[in-house]
């Protein structure tokens, strides 16, 4: 059992008093120390009620758990070897066709108390040497019955879970639950005391702790369904379970109780509580013949508030005992647990919760025995007065400051400096095809830029003058216009040759940069120059060009410049002149240009 010398002389330091406050043994007439909260208890109950006790009545007088874990853990067995027949009652309850002996709960209580003794006795003069589990999860735990008639909460704390049901082989487990009961709390003292011991019965519970955590929960529904049937019980409880496994954390839950987990300051979900409101639960309830209504909150059948529960009987199967789980891995980073009932998380948000948390462990230098009675407080103060349990599970020491954060921009950063680079090196090896035509990775990309339009053609700037290629793309100008030699043709256009022809004699400059530097008006066109672009430059002069607004309608005349007579010679009068118009049965956006009524220019 010890781990040290000095742990070693706590735990029989301990021993020693324990057995001057005891006496023993207990007699008929003498009152128990703790009385059991049933009269009577099945076979199956046995392991679990004998835990309980003893736990609770050692923790009363501040054991430490891991002592009072071994402890417990040898008096179970103990009793469990021992003939119980003799605490039968004479007359069986019949359950169902079955025929369900039962024991007398008073009794066992007072075998189970001096067999504690006996084993304190023992341990005294010849102490077990036992490995103690390595991880140990300081927890803060507070709860108020606050404003209702009775406290029907009950919450469970193991961190020591190997040393509890002697398990060996196993890596460090701890168990944490908080149970919420309704109409009574036969339901929530039952859960709390059955549930891990159902947990560790099952036959996957090595291998897939999340399975094992659902069937005990159906276990424990159906258990208790019997009981409250033979006890004419009318209750229920919700609960949340977390079960730590070296660095997985496995949840499960029923109805509105919640876990949350807090990783560098932030709220992560764990779960979704069950409540008749969520369209997945209102489904399954009204497919079995229940109903949902609006009483002050969402109810089935218009009595309860959760749509999953353990026990509640009389509204079965709406309330069923099916409960949800989830998974995650631990990375070192994460914090702490909250676990609640709906007293608390009712009122008060996971933000507020990490702040309230975060503000005490502030101004306490770290300290966390008081964390719990603070988060009370707030949900108390923010207008619960439903009964309140908080049990707050500290998975790092809130003393030491929180392991670097690995930033996965800082791990992408060598990848994202060579796209970078790549980029650059396309940019640059494009300006040199622009330039002169250079060959990119062995690919010619042409003498014009690979994308035109800088913005999309729809922006609707008022009083904004912008070139052509701003406001729309240059793969988009309309249908091809066929051409024969230096004249142009449109649709509809007669086969007479045109009044008037326009001569192009432009000249494309030399030297770096020279794709984006207007033609000159003298000389013949380059041929790296497209001829439809060139003719697009003629109805459009360098003059001109920036002076031009774009509008939805063709309505503003475009100036008379002296730069389009000197090239073009003298025109027409000014309503054949062309000029940028929407097309609105094209893609809105797109200019054309104006086109006289005789078909050419």
């Amino acid at each position: 059992m010890a781990g040290s010398a000095n742990e070693e002389k706590t735990f029989r330091r301990f021993l020693e008093l324990f057995l001057r406050e005891m006496r023993t043994p207990l007699q008929d007439d003498e009152p128990l120390p703790l009385r059991p909260l049933t009269d009577l208890i099945s076979e199956d109950e046995v392991e679990g009620e004998c835990l309980d006790l003893c736990l609770q009545h050692l923790c009363k007088y501040n054991c430490p758990f891991t002592l009072a874990a071994a402890l417990a853990r040898a008096t179970a067995n103990d009793v469990l070897q021992s003939d119980l027949s003799v605490y039968h009652q004479n007359k069986a309850v019949e359950d169902n066709t079955e025929s369900l002996p039962q024991l007398d709960s008073v009794k066992l209580a007072r075998l189970i108390f001096n067999k504690l003794c006996e084993i304190c006795c023992l341990w005294l003069k010849d102490f077990p040497q036992r490995r103690r589990s390595q991880a140990y999860y300081e927890t803060s735990i507070h709860a108020i019955k606050n404003m209702r008639r009775k406290m029907e909460d009950k919450h469970v704390v193991i961190p020591e879970f190997n040393a509890l049901f002697s398990l060996q082989d196993q890596e460090d487990q701890a168990y944490f639950a908080v149970f919420d009961g309704h109409g009574g709390v036969d339901a929530a003292t039952y859960a709390s005391n059955h549930l891990h011991v159902n947990l560790v019965r099952q036959e996957m519970f090595s291998q897939d702790p999340t399975e094992a955590l659902c069937r005990a929960f159906k276990l424990t529904d159906e258990r208790f369904v019997q009981k409250a049937s033979r006890e004419r019980l009318r209750c229920g409880t919700t609960g949340v379970v977390t079960f730590l496994r070296g660095r997985t954390l496995h949840v499960a839950w029923l109805g509105d109780s919640q876990v949350m987990l807090v990783r560098r300051g932030q709220a992560v979900e764990l779960m979704k509580p069950h409540k008749p409101d969520r369209e997945d639960e209102k489904q399954r309830i009204e497919a079995l013949g229940g109903c949902v209504i609006w009483f002050g909150t969402w109810r089935v059948n218009g009595s309860l508030s959760v749509s999953r529960a353990i026990g509640d009987s009389e509204h079965k199967p709406y309330i069923c005992g099916d409960a949800d789980h989830s998974t995650f891995q631990l990375d070192g980073s994460e914090d702490y647990l909250i676990l609640a009932c709906d007293g608390f998380y009712d009122t008060v948000s996971p933000d507020e919760a990490v702040r309230v948390v975060s503000d005490h462990l502030q101004e306490n230098a770290g300290d966390t025995s008081m964390v719990a009675h603070k988060l009370v407080a707030s949900a108390r103060d923010a207008g619960s007065s439903d009964n309140i349990t908080v049990i707050v599970v500290f998975l790092r020491d809130p003393r030491c400051p929180a392991p670097p954060e690995v930033n996965e921009e800082e791990e992408e950063a060598p990848a994202e400096e060579e796209e970078e680079q790549e980029q650059e090196e396309v940019l640059q090896g494009e300006l040199g095809c622009q330039d002169g035509g250079t060959d990119i990775r062995g690919k010619n990309m042409g003498t014009w830029p690979l994308q035109q339009c800088s913005a999309p053609a729809d922006l609707g700037y008022e009083d904004r003058m912008d070139s052509f290629t701003d406001r729309t793309s240059l793969s988009l100008i309309g249908p091809e216009l066929p051409s024969e030699g230096s004249r142009l043709l449109y649709p509809g256009a007669p086969s007479a040759p045109p009044t008037r022809t326009v001569t192009l004699d432009l000249t494309a400059p030399a030297g770096p940069g020279a794709a984006w530097r207007p033609y000159k008006l003298e000389g013949r066109p380059s041929p790296q120059r497209s001829r439809r672009w060139l003719q697009m430059e003629s109805l459009f002069p360098r003059e001109w060009r920036p002076r031009r607004w774009m509008e939805s309608t063709s309505s503003r005349r475009v100036p008379r410049t002296g730069g389009l007579r000197e090239a073009c010679g003298p025109l027409r009068p000014l309503r054949a002149t062309p000029c940028p118009r929407r097309c609105l049965r094209n893609r809105p956006g797109v200019a054309l240009p104006r086109v006289p009524l005789g078909g050419c220019f």
